[in-house]
């Protein structure tokens, strides 16, 4: 790949970032605070440029930056460098405020810059391939979606369990649904702190009468990523956790024969899919359509994901209802 790509931020997520793109072939900088990891990384790989400051990056012009800073600092960054019309990847969540997000998404617009979000699980194979079954008309009417992501810990002191583990879950409902929910709901129970919630439960509709939930918790006995999906024809699940991370169909529905309901079912299928790592396909996805239009994880989505996270804590702190 020709392109040359500059990573602000080597840290936890960073460092994924660095050795992927170096593995595409197009990791060109690397901005990095932290002198000592700074020269880790020069040395690693070599010919690579090491900046401690973001803006002697930016005057270097390279053909795409991606942002694996704390998320506080995602929306200054994205800021300066869409002003430059650069093209720019923040890592999710956008920004911690939709008008935030709004406002990048409106300043890429104005400078021709591509704008992309990485929300990584939208280049799950796995659930690109639910993406398609959906697609396919194999599952009929789409009925609910529900998703868990449960563990025990990592328990933060300063952010909920619901920013912290939910971006992806929004992400991967809206992809499937093809849209963005038109009501929420939302609980959140505290028990281990006084200002973090430790549990949230939020209801969500979609447009088509299509309902889904989100559960998340890290005071959790075991890990668990469940996706499930119901149609008029058939279900599906996924666990990203369990061992063989497989994609199950269950040939199930709910027929009426007379007026009385009847249940049908036929043997489970599992639904075989490509293995493939998530963050090469979405880096280089993002390498890709550098020259074209950013048409997975683009800033609206990205924009939509913020919007809920923060309608849900409004809720959470308005007792549950939407107003």
């Amino acid at each position: 790949m020709d392109k040359k790509i500059c990573v602000i931020g080597g840290g936890r997520w960073g460092k994924n970032h660095i050795r992927t793109l170096a593995g595409l072939g197009c990791l060109a900088a690397v901005v990095e605070a932290d002198a000592a990891r700074l020269k880790e990384y020069t040395e690693l790989y070599p010919g690579i440029k090491g900046y401690a400051d973001m803006d002697e990056a930016i005057a270097c012009g390279y053909d795409g930056y991606t942002v694996a800073l704390p998320a506080e600092l995602h929306y200054p960054a994205g800021r300066k460098l869409l002003e430059k019309g650069l093209n720019v990847m923040l890592e999710k969540p956008m920004t911690l405020t939709a008008a935030q997000s709004a406002e990048l998404v409106e300043l890429a617009q104005r400078t021709g810059a591509r704008l992309m979000v990485g929300h990584v699980l939208l280049f799950h194979p796995a659930y690109r391939k639910i993406k398609e079954v959906i697609d396919s008309g194999r599952l009929g009417k789409l009925f609910y979606l529900y998703s868990n992501r449960l563990n025990l810990g990592t328990v933060r002191t300063e952010e909920s369990v619901f920013p912290s583990f939910a971006p992806h879950d929004i992400s991967v409902l809206d992809y499937l649904t093809g849209a963005s929910a038109c009501r929420i709901e939302a609980k959140g129970a505290k028990f281990l702190q006084d200002r973090v919630y430790d549990s949230t439960l939020v209801q969500l509709e979609y447009p088509g009468n299509v309902h889904a939930h989100i559960y998340v918790s890290w005071l959790h006995p075991y890990k668990q990523q469940l996706l499930v999906v119901a149609g008029s024809k058939g279900m599906l699940s996924f666990d990203d956790a369990a061992d063989g991370k497989e994609i199950r169909f269950y040939n199930k529905r709910i027929d009426f024969e007379n007026g009385v309901p009847v249940k049908v079912e036929a043997p489970d299928e599992i639904i075989p899919y490509e293995k493939k790592m998530p963050l090469e396909e979405e880096l280089r996805y993002f390498v890709e359509h550098l020259d074209s239009t950013i048409g997975i994880n683009g800033g609206e989505a990205g924009y939509e994901v913020v919007k809920v996270l923060e309608t849900v804590q409004q809720i959470i702190e308005n007792n549950g209802q939407q107003e």
